[in-house]
């Protein structure tokens, strides 16, 4: 039998205000629990369960049980790079409640699997500086520049590769504790697994802060990244 996507459906789903939101909170780069989700929506437990269970029969999410509590993740890295995708094109609205990140993820963490935070933020910072990117015609997207190509190159990052995978291949990510934008997209992950391979960074463990090492502190300086 043929079947086709439902886009209705899936649409259906991911628009509607309080399960976007779960959504985006998962973007953390952690599991959450129902309770974790349902607060930072903004609703009782018991609407969350019914959002969640829709969510879960969509495909979108996947849960699992650890003691008391069951952990609500995304589905696949599909659904994080759908919610990426929403998160650069969706028109920009004011803030209406100053959210207080606290001191070691504003400064440095994870926005799913690419480097938020001031570390985030002063790395995207240098590479426009550099000329490694630059703007493309589409909004929030970017494109590598020859001298980019180069020195990402040297800097052990498989250009080649991250540039052939299934994902937008680099993008600006607003970094909400910072009011900036860091780098999203493949490369954007690209360069977060290449600082966790030199030993620059770790993430510590069921969370999503990192801590950058003493030698990423020098790599980083030498590098050219301010602000840390």
């Amino acid at each position: 039998m043929d079947a086709e996507p439902d886009l209705a459906r899936i649409a259906a789903t991911v628009g509607d205000p309080r399960r976007i939101q779960m959504l985006a909170l998962l973007m953390e780069g952690r599991a959450l629990t129902a309770k974790e989700l349902a607060l930072g929506a903004g609703i009782e437990p018991a609407t969350a369960s019914a959002h969640l269970k829709r969510l879960l029969a969509d495909g979108l999410l996947e849960s699992a049980a650890q003691g008391r509590h069951k952990y609500f993740r995304f589905a696949s890295e599909h659904v994080a790079h759908l919610v990426e995708n929403l998160m650069r094109v969706a028109p920009r609205k004011p803030i209406t409640v100053r959210v207080t990140t606290p001191q070691p993820l504003r400064r440095a963490r994870y926005c799913y699997d690419h480097l938020a935070g001031t570390l985030g933020t002063g790395l995207f910072a240098l590479i426009l500086r550099k000329g490694w990117l630059k703007d493309a015609a589409e909004a929030r997207q970017l494109v590598l520049t020859p001298r980019g190509h180069k020195a990402l190159a040297a800097f052990d990052v498989d250009v080649d590769s991250v540039q052939a995978q299934r994902r937008q291949f680099a993008c600006r990510c607003l970094d909400w504790s910072e009011r900036r934008d860091h780098l999203g997209g493949a490369l954007g992950a690209a360069l977060a697994q290449q600082l966790q391979t030199r030993k620059w960074i770790e993430r510590r463990k069921h969370s999503r802060e990192v801590r950058i090492t003493a030698a990423g502190e020098a790599g980083l300086a030498a590098f050219g990244v301010d602000g840390l």
